[in-house]
Parts: C-alpha cells; structure tokens; sequence
C-alpha cells in the first residue's frame, strides 16, 4: 500500500489549517471540553448547565477567530505572541526558562536590553516579514495563561461578594457571564501549550541543524493542529475523557511567582516531545494509512489530554483560591444604609 507524506496529505486539504495555529477549532474545543469533565461535582452549577458549556466549548476558538482579521495590525501585534513561546531562543538573551521574569513587561525589557547590548548576536528582522512587529519577540504564552489565571480569579471573587452580600440578580448574571467567557478564552492558550510545535523554534519545520534528518517542509505544522485528526474522522472526546482525573490546586497563591513557574514547566515538558513528535512523522506514524498510526494518534490525543488536565486545574484552583472581593463587599454593604437614609 502506498503511503501518503503529511506534507501530501496537508495539500490535498488545500491547507484549511493555518500552519500558525495549534490545533484546529475542534481540537481546542476538545480541550476545553475534557477540562470540564475534570471539574468536581461541586463545581459552581452555572457553569455545568448544557448551554455554558457549549459557550465555554465555542470559545476555545477565539483568540484564534482574532487572527482572521488582516488589515489589523494592533490585534495580531498583541494576540499572536500569546499563543507560543520558542525555549531554544531564550539562550539567545542570556535567559533561561528558570530565570525570565515573571512579569510580562520586565520580560520584554530583558529581550530590549540583550538586543541593545548585543546586536551582532541576532539575525535582521525583515520588516516585510514583520508587519504585526513581533519577530522580536519569542513568544508570551506563559504570561498569558497566568494573567488569565488572574483575571479568572478576580471574577470568582466579585461574583462571591454580589452573592453573599446583596448583588443583584443582574450583577451575579453578569458576573457568571464573564467567568465562562475568561474560562473558554484561556482554555485556547493552555490548549497550544500541549502542542509541542507551540514550545520550539522548530514550529513549522525542523530548522538548523538537522542530523536525525527530520521534516523540514512547514505544512507540518498545519498537519498536527488537525490534518491528522480530520482524515482519521476527527477528535473523539469521548474516547480521550477517560484519561482525566479529578482537578487538583496549581500554584501557591502566598507565592506570587509560583504559578508562572508552573506554567513554564508546563511548556518545557512540552518542548521536550518536539523531538519525538519529528520522530513519529519520520517513522510515518502520523500517516493514518500506516499501520502504525495508532501511534501518532495517542500521541496526539494525550496532548489534548494534557492540556484539558492543566485547565481543569486552572479553572478549580481560580475558583478554590479566589477570596470575597473586599472593597466590593465593602460597597455592597453600604447599600442597606443608603436606602434606609432615602426613607
């Protein structure tokens, strides 16, 4: 039986999947929703019903959607480095996964300053290849999971004080509304961060040198969001779900580093599989035809896994973490006063 290159396979797909994207919108969904199955029983019931979970479900594809927009610049500028970091690159400015700041502006001042000070070290940037003005950068994904966490956090703790000190049933609403919308935006970003090509600098084909001879041609990229998985018949959610276990607290909020610290390990547990993913392409074990596909398939299929496993995580360990609101209890409670001075 012949078999079939992933480059062929990504062309007689007229190349649907955007080589930039990590995973397609059925895959990020299927992390979101395997997050979900992670959730205790107890669990705040708003977000279970059928309906927030498909919202949560439909906006995994989000910050994606925002990348269809070409004739933006300010919005690729800020949304695209949110879905990637390159590791290898962090030697470059004197960084390590160990030492780079916590703190996304104080980062970007680490890459300014390397750059100032040793010019001879980086290559041109192009500036036709560079219109959103990012090629400077390595990436911020793991700054953007931790702001989310954070954002996450704040909006348990508001929706708390309205609902044990007297908010409206508008206020609890609207305060529910914003937890599925961060919950279902924030899966995307976990989400690239269980696809390895979102942790290298090989992210579209192997690049410099390559003494494994691994797949240089960057359709590659494309067939691991999802080219695979659409002509294998798609993700089977229910077939993934029993690799989930409970959610369980990340990050130690009395440590206000040790979250981000957890999120940098997460992404270089991840870049540690670039290699053996090059290796199963090499091996035709991500051709479906092969016999040995199975392989491939529960490959990818764990990385979901694992990034539906660390938003769960995330999404409980917000709610578990996440303290009244203070100043807005403390507004809240001045309105039995207020009213009672208008009589």
């Amino acid at each position: 039986m012949k078999l079939f290159r992933p480059a062929t396979l990504v062309t007689l797909f007229t190349l649907a999947v955007s080589p930039a994207r990590a995973w397609d919108y059925e895959g990020h969904r299927a992390v979101n929703q395997l997050a979900l199955a992670a959730l205790p029983t107890n669990f705040p019931a708003f977000v279970k019903t059928a309906e927030a979970r498909e919202r949560i479900a439909f906006l995994a594809g989000e910050p994606d959607r925002w990348r269809n927009i070409t004739d933006d610049q300010a919005l690729p500028h800020v949304n695209g480095p949110d879905h990637y970091l390159d590791l290898e690159q962090l030697e470059e400015f004197g960084l390590t996964p160990e030492t780079v700041p916590a703190l996304r502006y104080d980062f970007v001042a680490k890459l300014a300053l390397a750059r100032a000070q040793h010019p001879e070290k980086f290559t041109a940037i192009d500036p036709a290849k560079n219109k959103d003005h990012t090629r400077e950068l390595v990436g911020f994904a793991p700054w953007a999971i931790t702001e989310y966490c954070g954002k996450l956090r704040s909006e348990f703790s508001y929706l708390k004080a309205f609902q044990h000190y007297g908010g409206t049933a508008d206020e609890i609403a609207n305060a529910q509304q914003n937890i599925l919308y961060t919950m279902g935006v924030m899966g995307h970003y976990v989400g690239d961060g269980s696809q390895p090509l979102h942790a290298t600098k090989h992210h579209h084909g192997w690049v410099g040198e390559n003494p494994h001879g691994y797949a240089t041609n960057s359709s590659f990229h494309g067939w691991i969001d999802g080219g695979f998985f659409k002509k294998i018949g798609g993700v089977k959610v229910d077939a993934i779900v029993g690799k989930i276990r409970p959610a369980k607290i990340v990050g130690d909020p009395l440590k206000p580093e040790d979250l981000f610290r957890q999120m940098m390990a997460y992404f270089g547990d991840t870049e540690k599989l670039v290699a053996p993913l090059y290796q199963l392409e090499k091996e035709h074990k991500l051709t479906p035809e092969n016999e040995h596909a199975d392989e491939g398939k529960a490959f990818l299929e764990t990385q979901l896994a694992r990034g539906g496993q660390m938003l769960g995580d995330l999404w409980f360990s917000a709610w578990e973490q996440a303290t009244e609101d203070r100043y807005l209890v403390t507004e809240l409670k001045k309105r039995p006063a207020a009213s009672a001075e208008t009589k």
